[in-house]
């Protein structure tokens, strides 16, 4: 490809299409965009695979700006490039409705390939991508026939590096030898308190040798032969992920606000302008200009990119002759779902009134369903053997071998949720466990998940003080109320194995959110469901499990989950042999069950019911909305301690004497 004879002239159209957004918006990052014009125009105009008028063809590569908070760069080389974001979408930057926000959105602007702004979750998530196209050409690709061969590049920052994430996920790139993985990062030097040396003087290329990453540098990035040059060298590294170090200067051009901290977060001034723009020979007094050499770019991206991806379908459809198993296969991943009849794969677990913890009959359904859903990749972040999340007769992917379905994050929480994010918007049907108290750990992951509305699988255990003699460290407290109010989240606490199997039902016909299974470390009875109701209830949140005879309304509620389900079971079942007309509903998952409808709603917790008592052996703030102000909550609102489980649960109140005194104080409050 012949190189353009006015690059500078699109370049500075992207920097000024960059700082006159930003301007109108009176607020944002014009001096990333400055500083980084010439790499994303060398991208999108030379390196990068893509059709502007296809974001979902399989076989592009993609584009990650990590450092999200330089949004109106990608926006502008977008718009440039011939994708659907006009004109008037760059003038109503960070304008409500627009498909320009401040950070970068996937799903919401075209092109946009994951959301990022906070800093290390793109490149995080870029590790996630790029193992995922190791995984599909692993499984698809055939000699002759090769359909996936994609690769990743993202453009991150000194804060991204800073960020600890990074680490993480650099650490797993460089032991799996993610050769499709490009990170170019920005070398400006200057943070929003300053210069960087104020806290970050590490040697970055030392670090990233030391990860088994290829290094190179380049030491102006306005050098575009040089630029252009390790760019290209990174396709003859096919056993090493890639940094490329490009020394930059933000707010390139403007002669007061250049290499200063103050050109990082906020508009250049109407004065400073006009004196960029004449330095880059524009006529200052134009907004939002674009020479028409510069339009005729969109033309070009356009016409090449459905080329590309023209030749890649005339492969496919003879990988299809060749393989059309494979091919139905590879089809069925760009639906996203599940398939269909998998449902019947799942195991039903007989009455025991021993039973099984919660996190070993989640082990056996994700057996038993893996067969069906080939694409369920996943693992732990060290803790497969304890959290039961190891597909038994699945490989392991590692440096030489992709087409594994157990995935070894490593003891790296933050990371592992970054990289199940990348897989997600890769289409597999990934999974990542650990202990419900390291949830903090990788929470800002977990958020980014529910914005995107990504479905990605969570499995915490040991989810409450029923881990026992580990201790207040371990045992989570706060956690439960405070994923709940994620929003576009779901949290499910089964209450035995056959509620944990219909979880995972749950979970995999989700398209459209995370969910999160919260399975026990201790046994938990199997309650016969010949005399309670079906565990399937669980698809909608919350059912009623056990009424008292007959139809009458009943006195008082009890309202569990997990473990502490049973007691409910058991307390209703000594009120009803008092003559007291008692309701057990279990509720795995509350945003499920308040997407019921109404009557439904109603149907399992009437209004006219007020006395009502939950039992969960968490917070109690998740609970008032269902007991009311004047309703009884059993919860913890303070750290665990070591001890046997069984000698914590009574400790902290979980008896059925407990639960037992509570229903009875509101039987007799409410019909005083």
């Amino acid at each position: 490809m012949s190189r353009k004879p006015n690059e500078r002239l699109h370049i500075d159209t992207i920097r000024t299409l960059s700082i006159d957004a930003v301007q109108k918006a009176a607020s944002g990052h014009p001096g990333t965009p400055m500083a980084l014009a010439p790499v994303v125009y060398l991208l999108f105009d030379r390196i990068l695979r893509y059709n502007p008028k296809n974001t979902d063809w399989p076989n592009r590569d993609r584009f990650v700006l990590s450092a999200g908070h330089a949004s109106m760069l990608l926006y502008s080389v977008l718009h440039l490039t011939g994708f659907d974001l006009p004109l008037e979408e760059l003038k109503n930057f960070r304008q409500l409705h627009s498909k320009t926000p401040g950070h970068p959105e996937h799903g919401l602007t075209p092109g946009v390939e994951t959301t990022t702004g906070p800093l290390g979750q793109g490149i995080g998530t870029s590790v996630g991508m790029a193992i995922a196209e190791r995984w599909l050409a692993s499984r698809y690709n055939r000699p002759d026939h090769e359909i996936i061969d994609y690769r990743i590049f993202s453009i991150c920052s000194d804060g991204d590096l800073m960020e600890g994430i990074s680490g993480e996920a650099a650490s797993v790139a460089g032991h799996l030898g993610l050769g499709n993985l490009i990170w170019i990062y920005d070398n400006n030097r200057i943070t929003i308190e300053g210069e960087t040396e104020l806290a970050f003087s590490e040697n970055v290329e030392s670090r990233f040798l030391g990860y088994g990453w290829k290094v190179q540098h380049v030491a102006d990035v306005n050098d575009l032969d040089r630029l252009e040059a390790a760019l290209l060298a990174t396709r003859e590294t096919a056993d090493r992920p890639n940094l490329i170090i490009a020394d930059t200067h933000i707010a390139f051009g403007a002669p007061n606000a250049q290499d200063t901290a103050g050109a990082h977060g906020a508009p250049l001034g109407e004065e400073e302008i006009r004196l960029t723009k004449q330095g880059y020979g524009w006529d200052p007094d134009r907004q939002f200009h674009i020479p028409a050499e510069v339009q005729n770019w969109k033309l070009e991206t356009v016409e090449r990119g459905g080329r590309s991806e023209r030749k890649w379908k005339e492969r496919f459809t003879a990988y299809e002759k060749a393989f059309p198993d494979l091919a139905g296969e590879f089809g069925k991943i760009q639906e996203g779902g599940a398939p269909a009849g998998f449902e019947s794969m799942l195991p039903r677990f007989p009455a025991d009134a021993k039973g099984m913890a919660s996190r070993a009959a989640g082990g056996k359904v994700l057996n038993a369903i893996a067969p069906a859903i080939p694409w369920l990749v996943g693992g732990s972040a060290d803790l497969a053997p304890s959290t039961k999340t190891i597909i038994a007769a699945a490989g392991h992917i590692g440096r030489d071998r992709f087409s594994g379905n157990n995935m070894h994050f490593g003891i790296r929480e933050h990371a592992m949720g970054a990289i199940l994010n990348g897989m997600a918007l890769s289409r597999l049907r990934p999974y990542g466990a650990s202990f419900l108290v390291f949830s903090d750990y990788c929470r800002p992951a977990i958020r980014l998940a529910a914005l995107m509305g990504l479905p990605v699988i969570y499995v915490f255990t040991h989810d409450s003080i029923g881990l026992g003699e580990d201790g207040p460290t371990h045992q989570p407290v706060e956690h439960l109320a405070a994923l709940r109010v994620i929003p576009n989240l779901d949290l499910f606490r089964p209450g035995d194995a056959n509620e944990t199997a219909f979880a995972w039902c749950q979970a995999l016909k989700t398209t459209d959110r995370p969910v999160l299974l919260i399975l026990s470390r201790q046994s938990m009875p199997t309650l016969d469901r010949d005399r309670f109701a079906s565990a399937r209830g669980l698809l909608r949140g919350g059912y009623v499990l056990a009424d008292a005879p007959g139809d009458g309304v009943p006195e008082v509620i009890l309202i569990g989950t997990g473990s502490e389900l049973q007691l409910c079971v058991d307390a209703h079942e000594k009120l009803t042999g008092e003559g007291i007309r008692s309701r057990v509903v279990s509720m795995p998952c509350l945003s499920l069950f308040e997407r019921q409808d109404r009557n439904y709603r109603e149907s399992v917790l009437p209004p006219g019911v007020t006395a009502r008592v939950a039992v969960e052996a968490g917070s109690a703030r998740s609970w008032d909305r269902y007991t009311g102000l004047t309703g009884a909550i059993l919860g913890i609102d303070r750290f665990g301690a070591s001890a046997p489980f069984q000698e914590l649960m009574r400790s902290y109140g979980f008896t059925v004497e407990q639960v037992l005194e509570a229903a009875r104080m509101q039987i007799r409050k409410n019909g005083a």
